[in-house]
């Protein structure tokens, strides 16, 4: 949903509704005391006889205003215990005060400063993430609904407050890892008949070359003198071919070359790496037609890379990264690779391949390999993919769980989590389960020997394509790129999950 945010000093004579956040047990600040003189005291004694509101986290109260107020309205949101109140729980109420204001149908607020008391957050930076809370939450994809059927009405958001250059610089840089999150959910919401993935490429190339993202795409031609066999196998069955993208990006003192310019770990890039399955039918081991609508969220990994690389280049952040999406379509047809089949990895490695629904995996082999070639010793590599269902079994929607084989990489990106609100689990590697992936007829198998531990012989199988000595996290974000229930800053369907703790993790350990 596009509308405006500005912090100002003064109200706008526009605007016909002030939102009033509060504490619990706490007092009315900024603008709002200005309205309640104006009006007799009727805010105050409307908190008065309404008991019910107490001013808990995301708890709104809407109200009509007499005349000569300013504003037809106001809504009061809480914002919760003083002793709880951080930056999380600001946009989670912000979030929750979203729902409840549409309902109204408003085009014009204001949102009067709290009066946080003696809490450790200044009255700026709790309204910049607030307002970060409400916009996450008012995400709307509705590219392809008609005007006038369009259900959303606001327009413009004002903070009125004296210290409004601090919450306008505040929530400009909220706003701008908000971006890259909106264009993960966009890309992940997309029809399967709009984004494939030629024209994925093609839509990162348009979205990143402008901030200065190189963007060199693979096509179908090359990716086969590379060998890259596995990625390859994957998309045969569709008309639509594979593609790899590989965007790099050079924030940081020393310049990155296209082909492995780094002797050590320590001028080495970060890198991420992101599964792009447009649609996943399964293949030939097709999956059950009920939900099936479901797989055009199959892409969810490389659309957090995206969304991550759009965020770190529009940020520019003092870091050097290269990221690498691995694009196929798993379509049934007479071309379709089959169970039993033998395929060819770019790292030479063979793999049998028992289930063609197992093909995230092998469009990340390939990725993994290539990306290792170019950048031997980079600082880690992070991979994301919505790859199995079993994760979904283990951690439900609410956590990610993420495999890492360094701990110093795993500390910080526990905390990153802990500072985003992007929950991490961390997974258990075991040789067990990367030597289970191994095959009697090649190398590798694309399934494990039984259906236990699902995630984590996904996990060891992605294991084998990673070089010794090399950080890295394997990130299955199946049960959180995806969800059909809202959350206060996550409205239903793409989420755009891990743009926000990458960002975080780059911004407090590699900058």
């Amino acid at each position: 949903m596009a509308f405006e945010i500005k912090c100002v000093k003064k109200q706008s004579k526009t605007s016909e509704t002030l939102i009033v956040p509060l504490l619990k047990k706490g007092k009315i600040g900024g603008i709002a005391l200005d309205i309640d003189k104006k009006s007799g005291g009727f805010l105050k004694r409307a908190l008065r006889v309404n008991p019910a509101f107490e001013g808990d986290n995301g708890q709104s109260l809407a109200l009509s205003l007499p005349a000569g107020c300013g504003f037809e309205r106001a809504v009061f949101v809480g914002l919760g215990d003083t002793g709880k109140l951080d930056e999380l729980a600001c946009e989670k109420a912000g979030g929750k005060l979203y729902v409840s204001l549409k309902s109204g149908k408003p085009e014009h607020v204001s949102m009067s400063a709290p009066d946080l008391g003696k809490n450790k957050l200044d009255s700026a930076l709790a309204l910049a993430h607030i307002l970060n809370g409400l916009r996450l939450s008012a995400y709307d994809f509705d590219t392809y609904i008609s005007a006038d059927k369009k259900k959303n009405t606001l327009k413009r958001i004002d903070y009125v407050g004296a210290d409004d250059r601090d919450a306008q610089k505040h929530f400009k840089a909220l706003d701008i890892v908000t971006s890259g999150v909106f264009t993960a959910r966009n890309l992940v919401n997309e029809p399967p008949n709009e984004l494939y993935p030629d024209s994925f490429a093609k839509r990162i190339s348009k979205l990143l070359k402008p901030l200065g993202v190189d963007v060199e795409i693979i096509d179908e031609k090359k990716m086969e003198k590379l060998g890259m066999g596995a990625a390859l196998a994957v998309g045969k069955g569709s008309e639509r071919q594979p593609r790899m993208v590989i965007m790099r990006y050079n924030g940081g003192l020393a310049a990155l070359g296209k082909k492995g310019t780094n002797k050590t770990a320590e001028d080495g890039p970060l890198v991420f790496v992101g599964k792009g399955v447009t649609f996943d039918t399964g293949g030939i081991s097709i999956k059950p037609g009920a939900g099936m609508d479901e797989m055009k969220m199959d892409m969810g990994g490389a659309a957090a890379v995206v969304g991550l690389m759009h965020t770190l280049a529009a940020r520019k952040a003092k870091a050097n990264v290269v990221a690498i999406v691995g694009l196929a379509e798993n379509m049934p047809s007479h071309n379709a690779y089959r169970p039993s089949d033998i395929i060819k990895s770019y790292s030479g490695k063979t793999i049998e391949v028992l289930n063609t629904d197992a093909e995230g995996r092998l469009v990340l082999a390939d990725a993994l390999g290539y990306v290792q070639d170019l950048y031997s010793k980079p600082k880690f590599i992070i991979d994301l993919a919505t790859l199995t269902g079993a994760m979904m079994v283990a951690l439900g929607h609410e956590y990610c769980g993420s495999f890492v084989n360094d701990d110093k990489l795993w500390s910080a990106m526990e905390k990153a989590s802990g500072a985003s609100g992007e929950k991490l689990w961390r997974m258990p590697l075991d040789e067990v389960w990367k030597k289970d992936m191994e095959s009697d007829v090649a190398d590798l198998k694309n399934m494990g020997g039984s259906r236990f531990a699902g995630a984590c012989t996904a996990a060891g199988f992605l294991e084998h394509f990673i070089n010794e000595g090399t950080a890295w996290s394997h990130m299955d974000i199946a049960g959180t790129a995806w969800s059909k229930s809202a959350k206060p800053t996550t409205p239903k369907y793409g989420s755009g999950f891990g743009v926000r703790v990458l960002n975080q993790l780059i911004a407090d350990h590699y900058e």
